[in-house]
């Protein structure tokens, strides 16, 4: 009783965590940015960057936390699963968190000072600026983190759901 109770909450933490992510990366952020756009603000653009840094960093460390407590509860059942995808599952979780942690502790935290470093809103600034050619390599790798961090989540997602099943 109490294997099956912690796997439905193991799926549904993982689930909700992903939902999160994809559901930002599909429609929040685009929509922020189309939206303050078509407001023709001169700083739309600044504003729906930090709308959208303030709700990545929500994802980023909902993700990071959600990815700790599910390695740590992986090993407690471990007579449900073989050893080879419980090692799979703990290295999803482990790339889950890493990647969150590094886009939110790291590249987010970079992009924010090099956005103050700029004194103006990054659309004012030439994009032959180096401050501005790293803002945008980190914004790539930003993205980059948590598309890497979304494809663990779903291998950990289908992982644990499979480990949740009865007579699995």
């Amino acid at each position: 009783m109490l294997a099956s109770v912690m796997g439905s909450a193991r799926v549904l933490l993982i689930a909700l965590w992903l939902g999160a992510a994809v559901f930002f990366s599909g429609a929040v952020a685009p929509n922020v940015f189309r939206v303050l756009r078509s407001f023709q603000l001169t700083n739309a653009n600044e504003i729906a960057g930090t709308i959208v840094t303030r709700t990545l960093s929500i994802v980023n460390t909902g993700g990071f936390m959600i990815a700790l407590l599910l390695l740590m509860t992986a090993f407690l059942f471990r007579q449900t699963t073989t050893r080879r995808a419980l090692r799979a599952e703990v290295a999803s979780l482990l790339a889950l968190a890493i990647m969150t942690g590094v886009g939110q502790w790291v590249i987010a935290s970079r992009m924010l000072m090099l956005r103050a470093a700029m004194g103006r809103p990054v659309d004012e600034v030439a994009q032959s600026d180096p401050l501005r050619v790293a803002f945008n390599s980190l914004h790539g790798y930003s993205v980059g983190a948590l598309s890497v961090a979304m494809i663990a989540g779903v291998v950990a997602l289908l992982l644990i759901a499979r480990r949740s099943r009865p007579n699995s």
